[in-house]
C-alpha cells in the first residue's frame, strides 16, 4: 500500500463518526489534495471547546465562518465576538467564483451560496441589540475580580452590597455604586460602622479609583437596564436554523478591560442559568471569541483563574467556547489544555522568537508519520490548516493538513444600508434598546447627602450664643497663659525637668549621632 493510500485510510478511519458532523474540507498530503478524504468534526464533542490560530491573512476568519454556518445549519445557536467587524457578511449569500468552486470540488460537495439568520449585538453605540447587566446582577465577587481588588477590598465590596440590599438601595449602574462609596466615606460612615463594622478610608479610595478606571473604558454603557436575558442568545429561526448572534466590538479594541468584563459576566450567567446538559449529541450554544488575546491581555491573576474555572465547568452545560487568535501562546496554557478542537493555520518565522513559538505550537499537536508538523506550520498556504479534533469517545483524531471549504455566505461585510435593514427588522432591538433610569441608589443617596448638607449649613449660620448674653472677657492671667510665649516657657520647663529626672536615674539624655 502506497503512502498516499495509507494516509487516505488513516484520515477516513479517524474522521468517520456515527452522529452528525460538520465538513471542514479535504485532507492534503504534500501538495496533493487527496480525493475522498473529508475532514469532519462531530457535533457531539463541540462543547469541548477549541482554538483557531494562525498568522494574519491565513484564513482564520473564514474557518470561523464555515464553523458558524455548519452549526447554524444543524440548529445550534452561535455567538460571535466580532472585533475586526468582518463577520456581518454571514447574513448575506456568497458568490460562485472559480477559486471557491475549486475548493468545494476538491471536498466533493456542491457550492450553494446561502445567507444565515443573523442578530447584531452591541456593547456600545454600534447599531444592534444593546447588551447590559446591572451592578447587582454582576455581584460583588465578579465585580471585585474585574477591578483587581485584594481580599480585604473584596470583603468591603461584599459588605457594601449587603448594606445596599438591607437599605433597599438598587445598584443598577456604576454611578449608583460610586454614589454609595461617596456616601459611606462621608455622611453615612457612622451609620454604616455601627451596624457593619469599620471602613478603611484608604480601601474605599482604592475601590473608587478602580471603578472610575473601569468607567473610563466605557463600562457605563454596559452596566444598567434593561438587562439582557441569555435565553435570547439561543434562538432558532422559522426554518430550524440556529441564529448567529454577532457582537460588534470594533470600537472596543483599545478597551480590553470592558471586553473581559462582558465575557466573564456572560460566561458566569450562562453557567448559573443553564441546567446540566449531560452527554448530549450536540451543544446548546457555541461561542467564538475573535482576537482572543484581548480577553487575557489585562486580566489579573484572579480573573484568569475565574475564566479558567468557568471554561472547565461550562462544558457540562452544553456550551462550547472557541478562541480565535494569531498564536496559540496568546491563550494561557491552563486554558489551552482544555481545548478539544484545534484548527491551526500557517505561522510565520521571521525571527528567532517566532521559530521558538512555532516549535512550541508543533508540540501541542498529535504525532504523525506522514509529515513534519513544525515544517508544515510554516509552509501551508492561505485557506489551509492543520486540524485535530475529538471523536465521540474523546480520542484525538489524526492530524490532517486540510484544504478548507469556503464559506457559503458573503466573505465581506454588509453595507450600512443592509445593517440598517437588519437592525430595523430585529425584535430584540425593540426589547432592549430603550434607556431606562429608574430611582436607585444614586437618587436616594444624593437626596440624603443634600439634606445633610442643608442641615450643616443651617448649623453654621445659626448664632453660637443665646441673644443678649454678654461675651465673657478673658482674665489677664488667662490671656498670659494662652499666649505663645507662655506655651514655649512651659515646654522648656518640661524638657528641663525630664532631663533632670533621667539623669538622676543614670540614663544618658545626650543625642546619639547615627551617621
Amino acid at each position: 500500500m502506497s503512502k498516499s493510500e495509507q494516509f487516505k485510510e488513516s484520515i477516513n478511519k479517524g474522521y468517520t463518526f456515527k452522529g452528525d458532523s460538520i465538513l471542514l474540507g479535504a485532507a492534503k498530503l504534500g501538495n496533493e489534495v487527496i480525493e475522498g478524504t473529508g475532514v469532519r468534526i462531530p457535533l457531539k464533542t463541540l462543547n469541548r471547546h477549541g482554538l483557531i490560530a494562525g498568522a494574519t491573512g491565513t484564513g482564520k476568519t473564514k474557518s470561523l465562518q464555515v464553523l458558524a454556518e455548519g452549526l447554524s445549519e444543524n440548529s445550534i445557536p452561535v455567538l460571535l465576538m466580532d472585533i475586526k467587524g468582518d463577520l456581518s457578511g454571514l447574513a448575506a449569500s456568497g458568490e460562485s467564483k472559480d477559486f471557491i468552486l475549486a475548493r468545494t470540488n476538491a471536498a466533493g460537495i456542491e457550492y450553494k451560496p446561502t445567507g444565515f439568520p443573523v442578530e447584531l449585538l452591541s456593547l456600545s453605540d454600534e447599531k444592534g441589540v444593546r447588551l447590559r447587566a446591572t451592578v447587582s446582577e454582576f455581584g460583588p465577587i465578579l465585580l471585585s475580580k474585574i477591578l483587581g481588588l485584594n481580599d480585604t477590598q473584596e470583603g468591603i465590596v461584599s459588605v457594601i452590597f449587603k448594606y445596599c440590599d438591607d437599605e433597599g438601595l438598587a445598584l443598577l449602574d456604576l454611578k449608583d455604586f460610586i454614589k454609595t462609596l461617596q456616601y459611606l466615606s462621608e455622611d453615612g460612615k457612622d451609620e454604616f460602622e455601627e451596624n457593619y463594622g469599620k471602613l478603611s478610608s484608604s480601601s474605599l479610595g482604592t475601590i473608587m479609583r478602580k471603578v472610575i478606571e473601569l468607567q473610563h473604558q466605557g463600562a457605563d454603557q454596559f452596566f444598567g437596564e434593561t438587562s439582557f436575558d441569555v435565553d435570547d442568545l439561543m434562538k432558532i429561526d422559522e426554518n430550524g436554523r440556529g441564529v448567529i448572534n454577532i457582537l460588534r466590538l470594533t470600537d472596543l479594541l483599545d478597551r480590553p478591560k470592558l471586553f473581559s468584563t462582558f465575557m466573564l459576566s456572560l460566561l458566569a450567567e450562562l453557567y448559573a442559568g443553564l441546567p446540566e446538559a449531560g452527554d448530549e449529541d450536540r451543544p446548546k450554544l457555541v461561542i467564538f471569541i475573535d482576537e482572543a488575546h484581548l480577553v487575557f491581555q489585562e486580566a489579573s491573576k484572579a480573573l484568569l483563574q475565574q475564566i479558567e474555572t468557568v471554561i472547565k465547568l461550562i462544558r457540562s452545560k452544553g456550551v462550547g467556547i472557541y478562541f480565535c487568535t494569531q498564536n496559540p501562546q496568546d491563550v494561557p496554557a491552563s486554558v489551552l489544555s482544555q481545548l478539544g478542537l484545534k484548527i491551526q493555520h500557517a505561522l510565520r518565522a521571521f525571527t528567532a522568537s517566532d521559530r521558538r513559538k512555532i516549535k512550541e505550537a508543533a508540540d501541542n499537536y498529535p504525532l504523525t508519520d506522514f509529515f513534519d508538523t513544525e515544517t508544515t506550520l510554516t509552509s501551508m498556504g492561505i485557506g489551509e490548516a492543520l486540524v485535530t479534533a475529538l471523536n465521540e469517545k474523546g480520542i484525538p483524531t489524526p492530524l490532517a493538513v486540510t484544504y478548507m471549504c469556503p464559506p457559503r455566505s458573503r466573505m465581506d461585510v454588509l453595507s450600512d444600508k443592509e445593517i440598517e435593514e437588519l437592525v430595523d427588522n430585529s425584535k430584540l432591538v425593540k426589547k432592549y434598546n430603550e434607556n431606562i433610569d429608574r430611582e436607585s441608589a444614586y437618587e436616594i443617596l444624593a437626596t440624603k447627602m443634600d439634606k445633610a448638607a442643608e442641615e450643616e449649613a443651617k448649623k453654621e449660620a445659626a448664632p453660637k450664643r443665646g441673644p443678649g448674653r454678654p461675651r465673657k472677657e478673658k482674665s489677664t492671667m488667662e490671656t498670659i497663659l494662652g499666649s505663645s510665649a507662655a506655651r514655649q516657657v512651659g515646654r522648656t520647663a518640661a524638657n528641663l525637668l525630664t532631663r533632670t529626672l533621667l539623669g538622676a536615674l543614670g540614663v544618658s539624655t545626650r543625642k546619639k549621632k547615627w551617621f
